[in-house]
């Protein structure tokens, strides 16, 4: 049995659900947002669902669960935590949510991460968090609380319109040190340079991102086959997560005057040991030869010694590849050595490795 405590962290209390929170709660339960990522919650919310909701705490609470509104000083409301009564091995799974006016100011993080040190103080030995890979703020929500990325349970549940949905499952254990909750990778909405935009890229660029893959010079130097559209959804789907828990980065390149698709490019192979990564690249056949992937590739390095500890950014190009050759060479790479027979090809044959190198400038190694 949990003891029934108010929570006082920083600026937030975390107390038990009052019927004063049923307009506040309707409010947040019939946000798109909160509709979109919580799909068995009614819609649309009514004060009823409200006051139900409030009536199932306090029997949780009896039942050995524990409730909490996230709240300011005054006793607001801005969003909820929720703990189920713990198993026979003191485990327990934690969820939240923020209200719309509360949200982008760290108050789910906060919250969970005092709940998650009081559950230890009541002789917990494990709190778990599960949030849906597109939920990105969620998923930054996890890391900034000190939970540990345990995984991802591909199709684990359906969304309101019946899509299958991934999920991340996050844990912190009692007496474990808490890892660095900085992202190693932050995040940024664009990049502009006044001739190429860096924007992330996500499933509404499907189209464009498979006729590039699917180009013959493209294809020609991919190791990597064309997945069918369903596949390319699910990888564009999870660029959010991968970049949120510090893996990689993936990018659309466009035209900074009108915004059209012009290509991709990522920074994939973090290895946060080595402070390295691997930029990669491919473009649009209407922007070859205008010097949109040397601009492309320029900036986004210069950001990831600029906002991230990476040291070293490498590159891969096959021997035969001279206009990629070009692009690295004016983006400030210098080649490294030949790595024999690396790639394999569609003929049977495999095909050498040109490696490439950019070092952090010698006076941004205080980062």
């Amino acid at each position: 049995m949990l003891p029934r405590d108010v929570i006082s962290t920083g600026d937030l209390i975390l107390r038990a659900p009052s019927d004063d929170d049923v307009e506040a709660v309707v409010r947040t339960s019939n946000d798109p947002v909160t509709a979109r990522f919580l799909p068995l919650l009614p819609q649309p919310y009514t004060a009823q669902d409200a006051r139900e909701w409030i009536k199932k705490t306090r029997d949780r609470r009896d039942e050995g669960g524990a409730d909490f509104v996230i709240s300011d000083a005054s006793g607001g409301y801005l969003g909820a935590v929720g703990v189920p009564a713990p198993d026979r091995w003191g485990a327990v799974e934690i969820g939240y949510l923020v209200a719309p006016w509360a949200r982008g100011r760290g108050v789910a993080a906060r919250a969970s991460r005092a709940v998650t040190d009081w559950l230890f103080d009541q002789g917990l030995h494990r709190v778990g968090l599960k949030a849906e890979i597109e939920n990105v703020a969620s998923v930054r929500t996890a890391l900034a609380a000190g939970f540990t990325l345990e995984g991802v349970q591909r199709e684990a549940k359906r969304l309101r319109d019946g899509r299958w949905a991934d999920w991340a499952g996050f844990a912190r254990l009692a007496g474990e040190p808490v890892p660095d909750t900085k992202p190693y990778l932050p995040f940024f909405e664009a990049l502009d340079d006044g001739t190429v935009r860096l924007e992330p890229i996500g499933p509404d660029d499907a189209e464009l991102f498979k006729a590039l893959l699917e180009d013959e010079q493209t294809a020609r130097f991919s190791v990597f086959p064309v997945p069918p559209m369903e596949g390319l959804l699910r990888r564009l789907r999870s660029t959010g997560f991968w970049w949120a828990t510090g893996q990689r980065v993936e990018l659309a390149v466009r035209d900074a005057a009108g915004g059209e698709f012009a290509g991709h490019i990522q920074l994939a192979n973090v290895a946060q040991p080595l402070d390295q990564a691997m930029v990669g690249y491919s473009l649009m056949p209407a922007f070859r030869g205008r010097g949109f992937m040397t601009r492309a590739v320029r900036m986004l390095v210069e950001w990831a010694f600029e906002a991230t500890p990476l040291h070293r950014v490498i590159a891969g190009t096959d021997t035969a590849n001279t206009a990629s050759h070009r692009v690295l060479e004016r983006a400030g790479f210098t080649r490294e050595f030949v790595e024999r027979e690396l790639f394999p090809r569609k003929d049977g044959k495999r095909s050498d490795d040109l490696s490439w190198l950019r070092l952090r400038p010698k006076n941004d190694d205080n980062m």
